[in-house]
């Protein structure tokens, strides 16, 4: 068949709809057009094609022999149209990246960062999600994961260690000289609860608190530290800006406790262009 055998499209839409719903009326609503226009494309289908396409009945209208082949196969051509279009679509909108990154670290270390990668990539969508430990990255809907290492890791997880692990004591200038005299409150996070303990006995020469208070999250316990709460043994990752800008000191500086960061995400997913920018530009923070 030549294409200028093909009858109008609109035409053929208009009959389409109207032998799917059954009348006239039911497909010039679904069309947005008037009662007539739907009898007209209709109209002219049929003398094109100088064939019966409907025939009353009762108040509506049924399809003819002729007229249910070729609705049959205009349906098919509309669908197989449709999902064509769809798909055409879905590679032109790439879907967001959504990043789960552990609260605290998210909140003083990843997110004053993330304008630097909106600047640079401003067409890429990133969601972040907070959480720490295991993960499920298709329950959860993921894609990238930032987590401290110190949990089982799964065997189909690509990990890209990002940073050791340090920790160390903070606190205000105005701080230091009670810290060294021992006449300080230690803050800690319940997060980690046993971090004083394990830090002191590991440095046997400095003095030991008169209390430890417990925060529910590193960055809670950092703003209590900075306001002059007490000093918190925090991660050196955490606390880099504050100490880089002078609000906090790190006197005795920081120590490895053996753990990394790592950047994870399933080995099977094929990551998208956009997922591959953002993980290069997290290593290149780290």
């Amino acid at each position: 068949m030549k294409r200028s055998d093909i009858p109008s499209l609109d035409d053929l839409r208009a009959f389409e709809a109207v032998t799917r719903l059954g009348s006239v009326r039911a497909a010039a609503i679904e069309l947005a057009l008037t009662h007539g226009a739907i009898s007209r494309r209709v109209s002219k289908l049929a003398a094109d094609l100088k064939l019966q396409l409907l025939e009353p009945d009762g108040r509506g209208v049924r399809t003819t022999p002729n007229g249910e082949r070729l609705a049959l196969a205009t349906s098919d051509a509309l669908k197989g149209i449709s999902t064509a279009l769809a798909e055409i679509r879905s590679t032109l909108t790439s879907p967001p990246i959504v990043l789960s990154c552990e609260r605290s670290l998210a909140m003083r270390w990843l997110i004053p960062r993330l304008s630097d990668f909106q600047d640079r990539h401003p067409g890429i969508d990133v969601h972040l999600s907070t959480g720490g430990g295991p993960l499920d990255f298709e329950r959860e809907r993921i894609t990238l994961a930032i987590r401290r290492l110190d949990f089982p890791l799964d065997p189909d997880w690509a990990v890209t260690t990002l940073t050791a692990e340090a920790v160390g004591p903070v606190m205000r200038p105005d701080m230091v000289v009670r810290f060294e005299g021992g006449d300080y409150l230690a803050l800690g996070s319940r997060t980690r609860p046993e971090a004083w303990r394990k830090w002191l006995a590991s440095r046997p020469d400095i003095p030991a608190p008169r209390d430890i208070s417990l925060y529910d999250h590193h960055f809670m316990m950092l703003e209590a530290a900075a306001n002059g709460l007490g000093v918190a043994l925090s991660p050196q990752i955490i606390a880099a800006d504050d100490t880089a800008k002078g609000r906090l000191l790190a006197p005795v500086g920081f120590d490895a406790d053996g753990t990394f960061y790592g950047l994870i995400r399933p080995k099977e997913n094929d990551t998208t262009e956009h997922a591959r920018s953002l993980e290069k530009w997290i290593i290149k923070q780290a």
